[in-house]
């Protein structure tokens, strides 16, 4: 195992065993997001009346690479309609994260958490997970992981938020 994964495993380990049984419930208004981010400080109550997808990632994560092309689109698709894409990154070293920007660039909010403590208030247990926050401020869905066959259903999910939040 390479210093990396090493690093990673311990990591992993370290927040399934300080973290809750269980993520945010479905239906429990979101954990406020306060945060420094690259253009100003980025809040969650601050876009209360928006559809937020909330997405946990780190540069060492490979899906994270495959989810940011697809956040972008979701973002220039659906940005005029109330959607949000907020990326909170979790790397301990900001120069980490912004390696992985300067490869996989973000046409969407970005906030760095290097304490980690947002995570926690999210029972975050993998990378990435994303959290779809209804413009209530309510929690819709919780989404762990990303795969090509997962996109239409969570395009389906941020659809659905959109369209309630319009009513």
């Amino acid at each position: 195992m390479n210093r990396l994964s090493s690093l990673t495993l311990a990591l992993l380990l370290s927040l399934a065993t300080t973290l809750p049984a269980h993520a945010v419930d479905v239906g429990a208004a979101a954990p406020e997001v306060s945060l420094a981010g690259p253009r100003g400080q980025v809040s969650l109550s601050a876009l209360k009346g928006k559809v937020v997808y909330l997405d946990f990632w780190a540069s060492w994560c490979g899906p994270c690479r495959q989810s940011f092309p697809w956040m972008n689109e979701m973002q220039a698709k659906y940005g005029a309609k109330g959607l949000q894409v907020v990326g909170v990154n979790l790397d301990a070293k900001r120069p980490d994260a912004d390696k992985f920007l300067a490869e996989v660039p973000a046409s969407f909010t970005i906030a760095f958490d290097a304490a980690g403590d947002t995570p926690k208030r999210y029972a975050i247990k993998g990378m990435p997970t994303s959290v779809l926050v209804g413009a209530d401020g309510k929690v819709l869905q919780v989404h762990t992981g990303f795969r090509d066959d997962e996109r239409k259903a969570l395009e389906d999910a941020i659809v659905a938020a959109l369209a309630a939040a319009s009513h």
